[in-house]
């Protein structure tokens, strides 16, 4: 009877620490939301001083990351290589848990105070893809 309790003891830990991971690969699974900002800057050295790293700080501040700068106007931004058309000036994109999160950052008055910097140095496109 003993044998028993002990194999039933075990498996039934077994199917408890099995359900517990294949929770925590279901919570991992939830992609990412990518934004992705191509921007035309006319005025590289007040885009970078003035706005790029109030922007920046923005971002960070609300949770996301960047995966990457490229293009002119400093910031952190590393050259851009044309395969095909014409790149923009300068593109970023961020990395965020939810559509929901960049949307808040993107209405919030710290961001909306530095975008009207921006806007008087640079263009930009925005667009938003669910990662995979």
């Amino acid at each position: 009877m003993k044998q028993y309790f002990g194999v039933g003891l075990g498996m039934l830990a077994g199917f408890a620490i099995g359900a517990a991971a294949i929770s925590g690969l279901h919570a991992q699974a939830k992609p990412k939301l990518y934004l992705i900002t191509e921007i035309d800057v006319t005025n590289p050295e007040a885009y970078g001083k003035e706005f790029a790293p109030k922007a920046q700080a923005t971002i960070k501040a609300a949770g996301a990351s960047f995966v990457l700068i490229g293009g002119s106007a400093g910031a952190g931004a590393k050259p851009i290589t044309a395969l095909a058309g014409t790149p923009p000036k300068r593109i970023t994109v961020q990395a965020w848990d939810s559509l929901e999160a960049m949307n808040a950052w993107y209405k919030s008055d710290a961001y909306q105070e530095a975008l009207k910097i921006g806007e008087k140095h640079a263009t930009f496109r925005r667009y938003a893809v669910e990662g995979q």
